[in-house]
């Protein structure tokens, strides 16, 4: 590229917006604070399944949803008047490469909720597709973020189990974001519903490319503020951030131990919590007073919390299990 061109590619480039990297800082600080949560459930300070129910749970859909849209609007501002293909590339490796240390590090740690699709995975993936319907016209992306939005709407309110199915859940194939029942894990953001806010992102960066909203929006300021300064460091943040957590919790935990849980309750919240992924609350609700009742009554509850019972193999358990359903319908 000769020297006229590159500052004329300089001057159409979108002004960095101080007001984006402040919504990241943001985003970043209420994801630090939901994961200080589940490391103070992971030592017992919370009850097994906090951090994944009630007000939480939509506080952590709310950050996702908000990184993602963040992630959208980005690749469009970074890829305008051409895509920069050593820097794209740079910064994919780093996501990706991320994503590899994460996956890695919890297989070892967590074995059986280890993270094969997280937010890093999905923000790696959709960062190749976006950068696909970058060169496409602004038509095709509209289209595909209505499909999405009536493809979401259909799946919380329209036939349950309608776009789902068993084939989708292993591994190699939950990530697509269609299975019943995917394996657990930590942090798991499949592409669906996931690529709905960053379509939307990506879609309004696109309109609003053609005006002068971001040279408006990036006269605004607050780019010294530092949740800006935070936001422009994201990745490394992202990484650093839980390590540090943990050890805080950790640490408190030898300090101030955590006191030790009551077994019914703990039982009941932890039933509970993966019931109503498959059945309603009040079904659940009956469902699970049943069977703590009745495995308290046969001495199973104690070796069943200690791992001492496989609840998949054991007769005595399935025998109750089956009972309590039949008489919670």
């Amino acid at each position: 590229m000769t020297m006229p061109a590159m500052k004329a590619d300089a001057a159409a480039r979108p002004p960095r917006i101080g007001l984006l990297d402040t919504a990241r800082g943001v985003a970043l600080i209420a994801m630090a604070s939901y994961h200080f949560t589940w490391d103070m459930e992971f030592m017992a300070y919370l009850a097994p399944g906090t951090a994944e129910t009630g007000w939480l749970k939509i506080y952590a859909r709310a950050i996702a949803t908000t990184f993602l849209f963040i992630v959208g609007i980005s690749l469009v501002l970074s890829s305008t008047p051409t895509i920069r293909w050593p820097s794209f590339w740079k910064r994919l490796a780093m996501i990706a490469g991320a994503a590899a240390v994460i996956s890695i590090a919890t297989r070892i740690a967590m074995p059986d909720t280890w993270i094969y699709f997280g937010i890093l995975h999905c923000i790696a993936v959709l960062t190749l597709i976006g950068i696909v319907f970058m060169r496409l016209p602004l038509a095709f992306t509209l289209l595909t973020t209505v499909a999405l939005l009536a493809a979401w709407i259909l799946d919380i309110f329209g036939t349950p189990g309608l776009l789902r199915s068993s084939f989708f859940d292993p591994r190699y194939l939950a990530w697509i974001g269609l299975a019943e029942t995917p394996q657990r894990s930590n942090d798991y953001v499949p592409l669906f519903p996931w690529a709905l806010p960053f379509f939307v992102g990506l879609s309004v960066a696109l309109i609003a490319i053609r005006t002068r909203l971001p040279h408006w929006l990036a006269a605004i300021g607050t780019g010294s503020w530092w949740p800006a300064r935070l936001g422009r460091h994201s990745l490394a943040f992202y990484l650093i951030h839980q390590p540090v957590l943990i050890a805080i919790a950790y640490g408190l935990s030898i300090v101030v131990p955590p006191p030790q849980p009551d077994s019914a309750e703990t039982y009941l919240r932890e039933c509970n919590a993966a019931c109503v992924k498959q059945q309603g609350e009040a079904l659940c609700r009956a469902f699970c007073q049943c069977t703590l009742e009745r495995l308290q009554a046969n001495a199973l509850l104690t070796p069943l919390q200690a791992g001492k019972i496989d609840p998949e193999t054991n007769e005595e358990v399935q025998t109750i299990a089956g009972q309590c359903s039949a008489e919670a319908q």
